[in-house]
């Protein structure tokens, strides 16, 4: 008797297929994203490479220009990219892609990893003193418990 099943997503079955590494400019999300790198090389996965473009309101409504300035974080982090991947090429070939996200970095690396069909989410340790307190987005994702996450520090 042959039963056909439907293909249907898999998380983690013949190893990650797709990598989500979040950044934001910050040493520790830097280091993340070079560790985030080696790994999808060596697993010969899609490095998904993520910037959650916060959204202040407070800001905007005092007439900060805040979206501007996130688009230029965003657009320098890009170039950071392409530089190294061109200074690398031949000796450390990874296959990439750059997304942008809304909001609070949690809910946006959230969406990200279940939008790209993530199989494993890197992120870097937080530096700041607070997270301590209440929780880093790091110590958010381990606890949603629906990708394996690791943590750089």
């Amino acid at each position: 008797m042959t039963e056909q099943h439907a293909h249907q997503f898999e998380r983690g079955t013949d190893g990650p297929k797709v990598i989500v590494v979040g950044v934001d400019g910050s040493d520790s999300s830097l280091r993340a994203a070079a560790y985030a790198g080696g790994l999808a090389r060596r697993q010969h996965a899609l490095l998904a490479v993520v910037y959650v473009q916060p959204v202040i309101a407070s800001g905007a409504a005092l007439g900060a220009p805040v979206a501007e300035t996130t688009d230029e974080i965003a657009e320098d982090l890009v170039a950071q990219i392409r530089l190294a991947t061109e200074q690398n090429k031949g000796i450390f070939d990874v296959r990439w892609e750059f997304h942008t996200f809304r909001g609070d970095p949690y809910s946006g690396l959230t969406k990200a990893a279940d939008e790209l069909k993530a199989d494993a989410v890197v992120v870097g340790a937080s530096e700041q003193a607070g997270h301590r307190i209440v929780g880093s987005v790091a110590v958010r994702l381990v606890k949603a418990g629906r990708w394996p996450v690791t943590v750089v520090p």
